[in-house]
């Protein structure tokens, strides 16, 4: 396994990529701000270039590469397999309804033999991420292992866009399945919240909309919680995400974003499905331990990899709400990953409107809020 990057700083200025075609890649991974993706400039320039590679990629709140967190540019990772085959699939998802129908689309798009794991990268508004994550799961054969992503707009939450078999889009889901039994992947997830205030029973919610806790608006309550941050939602919601407990009051490591507020309805609109029989509980951080979290995430990744890689690739999906926690000391926590991985690992990555991974305690693929999930990737002989 082989892998090259090139940060690119101008949408404008391509030449960059002038050295891909050397590697011969088997896949290129694109994250980059709004404008690599609103013209059809770098989807063009790749696909010239390189026209045989799967490619995948997707819109930012921010990109991640070695330890470090930019702005405004695109980081463009190529990998080239020794034993390992890839596949680039894509669906238009027709709204947030069609979110279960498009993955369950993709699943059946991706060919089963061999299929070890698949990286997918939904859009990040109108869209329901649990819905997308089940459908794909219910078309894949049992034991096929699901990570990526939803795509973002800098916290602007209005559009985003994917790059994948159909060039750029802001209408498609894209995915690369993974074949073989040479490729190695593990996971690790974590977020590095803690409790604000009471659980509170969810009273009525459809699918990832959420109308009252404790018999009252769920606005209302959300409000009074908030204080002078509820003036800013939806976007101060990203600071105060919901930690989903279950019947029983029990946490599985799942959180919710805010994604939208209907002041008529008095509702809010959550990145993922409730449970309807379940609690939600407030939550808030500090930098310290979303640092901590993150580190987590990468020594559970390190622990499940079975065998030590000369070469490796991680990608790192972290939530936008992250990024506002920690400000200028964003940095640390992707500085954290990579002295856990160790200096063979190349790191990609972006902030997103959603994370999509398993847990150390729940194996399972599920859509997360405010966590960093990292999808560590190698070949063993």
């Amino acid at each position: 396994m082989q892998t090259s990057q090139i940060h690119l700083k101008s949408v404008d200025n391509l030449e960059q990529l002038g050295s891909l075609p050397s590697l011969a890649p088997d896949l290129i991974i694109a994250f980059g701000a709004l404008n690599y993706f609103e013209s059809p400039k770098l989807a063009n320039a790749l696909g010239k270039l390189v026209p045989s590679s799967a490619l995948i990629g997707c819109s930012t709140a921010g990109e991640i590469a070695v330890d470090r967190v930019y702005e405004g540019s695109c980081i463009v990772t190529a990998i080239k397999f020794a034993n390992t085959r890839v596949a680039a699939v894509t669906t238009e998802i027709a709204g947030m309804t069609d979110s279960y129908g498009a993955g369950e689309r993709l699943g059946h798009a991706l060919d089963h033999s061999n299929l070890t794991g698949v990286l997918l990268l939904g859009t990040g508004v109108a869209i329901n991420g649990s819905a997308l994550v089940a459908g794909l799961e219910s078309a894949l054969p049992e034991g096929v292992s699901i990570s990526g992503g939803l795509a973002a707009d800098a916290g602007a939450f209005k559009q985003t866009w994917t790059l994948g078999p159909a060039g750029n889009s802001d209408k498609h889901i894209v995915a690369v399945g993974f074949y073989g039994d040479k490729v190695q992947l593990s996971y690790g997830t974590f977020a590095g919240w803690e409790p604000f205030g009471p659980a509170r029973k969810v009273t009525r919610c459809d699918g990832n909309v959420l109308y009252e806790l404790d018999g009252a608006s769920a606005l209302e309550v959300y409000k009074r919680y908030l204080g002078d941050y509820a003036k800013d939602l939806p976007g101060s919601g990203l600071l105060f995400p919901f930690a989903m407990l279950n019947s029983e009051h029990e946490k599985h490591g799942i959180f919710r974003t805010i994604l939208a507020i209907d002041e008529n309805e008095g509702s809010l609109t959550l990145a993922g499905d409730i449970d309807p029989n379940g609690y939600l509980e407030l939550m808030h951080s500090s930098t310290d331990k979303l640092i901590n979290g993150a580190e987590t995430a990468a020594q559970t990744a390190k622990k499940n990899h079975t065998q030590s890689p000369d070469e490796s690739l991680a990608i790192l999906v972290s939530c936008i709400g992250r990024k506002l926690v920690m400000g200028d000391r964003i940095d640390e926590e992707v500085e954290a990953v990579a002295d856990t991985l160790g200096k063979k690992t190349t790191i990609t990555g972006y902030y997103s409107n959603g994370e999509i991974a398993g847990t150390e305690f729940h194996p399972e693929c599920r859509l997360h809020n405010q966590t960093m999930t990292i999808t560590w990737i190698s070949e063993h002989s």
